[in-house]
């Protein structure tokens, strides 16, 4: 399933939905006009007029920073967690989760670094998993994934002790939480973190 398909029956404007997505898959993450410009390879113009309706109807917060606006998806809005779920489906998220990261054995923590971490949709998804995991099982999930979001998996494994070894190597790039284990939880549950 693609982005056009979940929201073009909703969202005519392809700008809004890649706004949409950009800034709803983490919304931690702000951006500015220029930087969308850049990104989206459009128009000021485009990009600001589809940036104030949005903003208009409430969907995003606007910040101004000196003479930058910066723009977030505000959490508050009654439509919050279902415009997210959206985004999430249609990026693939629903996905990975479903098929990937509850089959794969003792799972403490998985996250997406870089580009998926603050919305970017390039069709290369970095996910890190950190916990004893089969990895046999875990290549086949992922190829599997892959054909049905139409978008590139690139994982990398670690466990615990490896993973502390090496929080400098993710300490500055853009991080978003899938899915952890529960602290004090003895039953190896995971919980949904977003």
């Amino acid at each position: 399933m693609n982005m056009d398909t979940l929201f073009s029956g909703l969202i005519t404007s392809k700008m809004r939905i890649r706004i949409l997505m950009r800034l709803f898959i983490n919304p931690d993450q702000q951006a500015y006009l220029r930087e969308l410009v850049d990104e989206f390879g459009a128009s000021p113009g485009q990009v600001n007029d589809e940036l104030k309706q949005l903003s208009q109807s409430g969907l995003l917060e606007a910040r101004k920073d000196g003479r930058q606006i910066y723009y977030r998806a505000n959490k508050k809005h009654a439509l919050f967690p279902e415009l997210q779920s959206m985004v999430k489906k249609a990026m693939g998220m629903d996905r990975i989760l479903d098929s990937v990261i509850k089959r794969l054995g003792h799972l403490e923590l998985a996250f997406l670094i870089d580009d998926y971490a603050v919305g970017k949709d390039s069709g290369l998804i970095d996910l890190v998993l950190v916990g004893r995991i089969d990895k046999k099982n875990l290549d086949d999930l992922i190829n599997k994934t892959e054909k049905y979001i139409n978008r590139k998996i690139r994982t990398l494994v670690l466990t615990r002790t490896e993973f502390k070894a090496s929080r400098s190597i993710f300490k500055d790039r853009p991080r978003l939480t899938l899915w952890e284990l529960e602290t004090g939880d003895q039953s190896g549950n995971i919980i949904q973190s977003v």
